[in-house]
């Protein structure tokens, strides 16, 4: 009789340890889901709201630098400003980003850089609303990035834009040394700076 309820003793704590070791590779698995780019929390705007300063229009997907596991992937309501990583909107959606219509604005993937990758749509810029800076923009085709002082501020802000830190991959600031990808830049930022909010 005492061989049989220490066996049932036994099995309990089997049991026991197999269900915490059970949830806790659950946990750990689910972290390592929500680590990647694709998961993490996102929120999408059933109404136009202000974010960043820039509003946006209703299906915005707003996309979060949270990675706890605890946390869903769609979130109900809005979580911290500061954490957005990055906004998207909804197919076939364009606002206005300095006179050029965009899809998309990215935070910088470099911490120590104080800005944002904007994407435009040129397909939905309308001939007679072409600028110089349009123009430059076009010329590259492809996204601007911008540094700015406040990373709070994603909209078209002149006195929070820094400088146009880059136009794809071939205008970069980083390439210090060479002059015409620096002149380019150059005059980018400046044209920027006469367009009119």
């Amino acid at each position: 009789m005492e061989a049989k309820k220490i066996f049932i003793i036994i099995g309990i704590i089997i049991l026991i340890v197999i269900g915490f070791f059970y949830a806790y590779l659950k946990a750990l698995g689910s972290a390592w889901v929500t680590n990647k780019p694709d998961k993490r929390p996102f929120f999408v705007t059933t109404k136009p709201i202000i974010i960043k300063n820039i509003l946006l229009p209703e299906g915005t997907k707003i996309i979060y630098n949270k990675k706890y596991f605890w946390e869903k992937y769609e979130q109900k309501e809005l979580l911290n400003e500061k954490d957005i990583t990055s906004v998207f909107l909804k197919e076939g959606t364009t606002i206005n980003w300095g006179g050029v219509p965009i899809t998309s604005i990215v935070k910088f993937f470099n911490s120590e850089m104080k800005g944002f990758s904007v994407y435009p749509d040129f397909d939905k810029l309308n001939e007679n609303k072409k600028t110089q800076f349009s123009n430059l923009w076009l010329s590259c085709n492809t996204d601007l990035g911008i540094t700015v002082e406040n990373t709070n501020d994603w909209s078209f802000n002149k006195t929070n834009i820094l400088d146009v830190e880059s136009c794809g991959v071939n205008n970069q600031r980083y390439f210090k040394e060479d002059k015409n990808q620096q002149r380019f830049l150059d005059d980018l930022y400046n044209e920027l700076m006469i367009i009119k909010d």
